[in-house]
């Protein structure tokens, strides 16, 4: 008979759900998998058929990685049927719904885990009443923040310390205190809900989420030592935690066909075709252009980024998320004609790791989402930093002042729900400049020669013997060793 020590480890990974959270968080279920432990991966219905088709791949080599699909309770707080996604939330009322409904899944949880009795549950940090679950059953829960190592020290130092509230306005400088090297910010790069001492379902999440951490496990972290060596370091010393990097995570999907659906998402143009198109630029020559699953940009923002494109004569892949239209006002009259063959725009979804690891593109314009930057540095290429919200404000100085690997493209203010009519932040000849800068010159060249360093790193670092790979089987053995 099988021993306790001996069962097969089987751990549960629980994504929040939206695409830069669920996305990371399927792939480190198939690395798992890859290592022999048993994977099962929790959604709702919406992202159901997408999550089986990512893991598709892995069930076919054998590897045990299965799906369990949980009610999303959209009726109970007033969502509409089908609204299980963060991206579809559309409001601030919406999104305070959604937030409310996630808390309500812990029933399903508590029978799901009782049912199977997993020996850990992986969960997104946007759930952190599954502390108390975990706890309940007597198994450890690991925190999927879905950021590195930088942005974590940078926000739990502005979080414990709150300098944006020692300055006099919110265009003065303040530096990020107790972090390990100088970093500027503004009060308009913070949000709001830091300032403003205001109750909401989202301040309440993160309330909770502070007060969870803590008492959690421990953390897994999509990125690689690497990188961010002085920063991981720091975060396990300064603040205590015990954490693991295993990324970067999108580097399990080897096959083409894993790449071009985005490990889920189809994507809404020819991957084919796109490739074809790319086979005939020459190497380093293109700009990708794409912001994320939840950035929507006014149609005059768009607009200035169609002139600023076309104003600095690069060739380029823009990823749009707009219907096709006989009328389209945030493009320019005669703009698609004008950029025929130098420009291809994708409307929705697109293949962004194969992409980005084609030879002909030469930088990338990202909001600097974390999953972005690390498919931009595991390719090998430059940046245009173009931060929203969130953690990206970090981000971006991680790769424009640490890494030396991006230009800042100038924003300044962190990006709130706004009017369709609501003028561009950044004009089209800040947008010409920074792709003139990362694209031409000495400069340039030496910004992409440690970008392709950075690549070579990021591709050993998961291999036998690299140090993701290292930290995974640590994690692994460790886990193993509680269940004695």
């Amino acid at each position: 008979m099988e021993t306790k020590s001996q069962e097969q480890l089987h751990i549960f990974f629980f994504p929040y759900m939206a695409q830069g959270h669920s996305i990371p968080l399927i792939d480190m279920a198939k690395i798992f998998a890859s290592h022999g432990v048993k994977s099962t991966l929790i959604t709702t219905p919406l992202h159901a058929p997408l999550f089986s088709k990512a893991i598709q791949s892995s069930k076919e080599l054998g590897f045990e990685i299965e799906l369990i699909v949980i009610r999303f309770p959209t009726e109970e707080v007033g969502l509409p049927p089908g609204c299980e996604s963060a991206s579809l939330a559309a409001t601030n009322e919406m999104k305070q719904k959604f937030f409310k409904a996630t808390t309500l899944l812990e029933p399903q949880l508590e029978q799901i885990l009782d049912q199977q009795c997993p020996h850990c549950l992986v969960a997104d940090a946007f759930f952190p009443w599954t502390t108390d679950v975990a706890a309940k059953f007597g198994i450890p829960r690991l925190i999927f923040h879905g950021i590195g190592f930088f942005p974590l020290c940078a926000s739990l130092s502005v979080i414990l310390y709150e300098p944006h509230l020692k300055v006099s306005s919110d265009s003065e400088v303040f530096t990020i205190p107790n972090f390990p090297v100088e970093i500027k910010l503004t009060g308009s790069q913070i949000p709001d809900f830091l300032k403003k001492k205001v109750e909401t379902e989202f301040t309440k999440l993160f309330e909770a989420c502070k007060a969870c951490e803590e008492r959690s496990y421990g953390v897994i972290v999509n990125s690689f030592y690497e990188l961010e060596s002085v920063y991981a370091d720091h975060y396990r010393k300064v603040f205590g935690r015990k954490a693991w990097h295993i990324g970067p995570v999108s580097l399990c999907n080897k096959a083409a066909l894993d790449k071009a659906e985005m490990r889920g998402m189809e994507a809404s143009f020819d991957e084919h075709e796109c490739l074809n198109w790319l086979n005939s630029k020459k190497p380093n020559s293109v700009v990708y252009i794409c912001f994320g699953s939840m950035t929507n940009f006014t149609d005059p923002q768009l607009f200035e980024i169609a002139l600023g494109l076309e104003a600095s004569g690069r060739e380029f892949i823009w990823v749009v998320k707009k219907e096709k239209k006989e009328k389209e006002e945030w493009l320019p009259e005669g703009f698609e004609k004008r950029m025929e063959g130098k420009g291809l725009i994708i409307r929705g979804w697109a293949p962004q790791v194969l992409i980005l690891e084609h030879e002909a593109i030469g930088s990338f314009v990202t909001h600097c989402g974390w999953n972005s930057i690390l498919e931009g540095v595991s390719s090998g290429v430059s940046m245009i930093t173009w931060p929203v919200s969130a953690e990206q404000f970090y981000n971006e100085k991680l790769l424009t002042e640490i890494l030396r690997i991006g230009v800042a493209v100038g924003v300044q203010q962190w990006a709130t729900f706004v009017d369709v009519k609501q003028e561009a932040s950044v004009k089209r000849e800040a947008i010409e400049k920074a792709v003139t800068e990362i694209m031409v010159g000495d400069e340039a060249e030496e910004i992409r020669s440690r970008a392709k360093a950075l690549r070579g790193m990021a591709r050993r670092a998961v291999e036998e013997g690299g140090s993701s790979f290292s930290d995974l089987t640590a994690l692994i053995e460790e886990l193993k060793s509680l269940r004695a």
